[in-house]
Parts: structure tokens; sequence; C-alpha cells
């Protein structure tokens, strides 16, 4: 049986790890700018109110975690906010070690955190089907990772950068599965949560080369056709058909960009009957034909 989380997070390829200790005392505000990039962070002292664009203001606490898929502009401050600090967040220098509001004396909050990349080609698209926060409280095991990651990121040791690939590998599935599904926005998750169209999801991914229809995806989840389409849409928030070609423009992409197949092979195995058909179907999707894509994927542009 398929596993569409784990297959997302795999094709999104998370690497390149920078973390940082966050520390801070009396008043005190902060605003970042858009990032983009996924940041995570773990509370393990005091309490903040943290404030993400398009989401409801959560005060984060000791023991809580907080994953941005894509950050957004946001704001962190004391309880009793401070004067505002706005910090550009692809000009703020890189350091181990972070302080906010005054800086004499023990802090009175304490984070660790810090942000990484997704080197899929169309990370982008894919993040769109992930929560755009997760806040979650009471997983001990995510605050581990995170320090794992921290320690694993100051080491410069023989086999570093697959460890710390596999590590946020692991960090982003415990997030994502710790997710209460009732709490997340139309999605993955939220398809995930719901047993009819969880088997339809399954049965996609696990066989992205077959001629699906509505009817075909309507019968396996044993609903009729209008009351699938409407389930589907609303849970996933994406139509099936619309749902079914992302997945495997981002399975092809991701062929393309490895430069191993003929164009042939990659549009077989995403479900095309020939290379002119999947070539329109890829311009289309992505604005570029295949051809050009794949170059520009293996020159690194």
């Amino acid at each position: 049986m398929s596993d569409p989380l784990a297959q997302v997070i795999e094709l999104l390829r998370p690497q390149a790890v920078f973390s940082k200790g966050i520390t801070a005392a009396g008043p005190w505000a902060v605003e970042y700018t858009e990032f983009g990039r996924p940041a995570f962070a773990a509370m393990t002292q005091g309490s903040c109110r943290l404030t993400v664009d398009g989401e409801e203001p959560v005060i984060v606490e000791a023991g809580d975690f907080v994953l941005l898929p894509a950050t957004p502009r946001f704001g962190m401050s004391s309880l009793t906010p401070g004067p505002l600090r706005r910090i550009d967040a692809w000009t703020d220098p890189p350091r181990h070690e972070v302080r906010h509001g005054r800086q004499d004396g023990p802090p009175e909050v304490r984070q660790f955190g810090g942000w990484f990349t997704f080197a899929a080609p169309d990370a982008a698209l894919l993040v769109t089907l992930l929560p755009r926060m997760i806040h979650l409280r009471g997983v001990p095991r995510l605050t581990q990772l995170v320090h794992m990651l921290g320690e694993e990121a100051a080491r410069d040791e023989a086999g570093r950068e697959l460890i710390l690939t596999r590590l946020v590998e692991i960090l982003l599935i415990e997030a994502l599965r710790a997710t209460p599904a009732r709490t997340a926005a139309p999605g993955l998750l939220r398809g995930l949560s719901d047993p009819r169209i969880a088997g339809t999801l399954r049965s996609l991914h696990g066989d992205i080369t077959r001629a699906w229809t509505i009817p075909d995806l309507a019968s396996a989840a044993g609903m009729s056709r209008s009351a699938f389409f409407a389930r589907f849409t609303r849970m996933v928030g994406t139509r099936p058909m619309e749902y079914l070609t992302i997945w495997r423009m981002a399975v092809a992409r991701d062929l393309l960009g490895r430069g191993s197949l003929a164009l042939e092979e990659v549009a077989a195995r995403v479900g095309y009957g020939s290379a002119s058909t999947f070539s329109t179907a890829f311009s289309r999707h992505t604005g570029q034909p295949p051809g050009r894509f794949a170059k520009a994927a293996l020159a690194g542009e």
C-alpha cells in the first residue's frame, strides 16, 4: 500500500539545515519578512506570542513545536510586547545564538530552531498540499529531533549531510502525522483523515500510470460520482483529476531532473501514452517543454 505523505516528503527532498538557539528577556518584539523556506522551532523555556500572516495568533509555550513549511511574514514577541524590531529574513546574518529584548541577565525564553530547503524543482507546488502552519503541544519526540538536528548541524564529520537529510525527513513526517487532521486546512493531511478519500489518494499514488477516471475513483471510494467529487474537492482542496495531474507532474519533474531517462520513458512512468502527449501536458502545466526543463535542471539553473 502506497504512503502519499511519505512520497510527498521524499519528493520534496529536504536538505541543507541551518539551526540556532534563540533566547529573550524583558519586553521584546520582532517581525521577519516572508522567507519562503521551511522553518521550525521547539520552545524549551518560557512562552511567547507568535503571529503568522493568514493565521490566528498563538501562544507558544515550553514543550511546543512549530513548523512553517513555506515561511510567510511572521512575528514573535513577549506576552507584553516591547518596541518592534523588523528583520529581513534573507539578509539577516547567520548566527548560532540570537538574543532578543534585554541583553543582560538570565533568559526568560529559550527556543531552538532553524530552517532548511527543499531541493525539489516544484517544491512550492507540493508545499501547497501541506498545512501553512503546524503548532503542536506535548510531542517530546519533536523536541528531541530538533536538538539532534542542532547537534548534527554543528558537527563536521563524514556522513553529516546524509544524517541531516534523514533527520529532517523524520521531523517532517512526525510533525505532519501528529497534526490533528480536523484542524488542518484542505490538503493532503485532511484528505488522508477521511477513510474513503484516503483510499483514493493511496490508489492514485500507488498507480499513476493507470488511466484513472472519476467513475473509477468514485467506485474505489464506494460513493456516487457527484458525492465523491464534492467530498474529494472539499477535503483535499483541489479536484480529483487536477490532483492527479499535480502529482504526475511532480514525479515527472523529479525524473527529468535526474537526467537518466529518455522522454518516452518518463512519459510512460507518469501515465502518458506518448512523448508528444506528455510534452503537451507538461508544457501546459509548467510553462516550458520537458526538454528545456531537464536541461535547466541538470545545469542547476
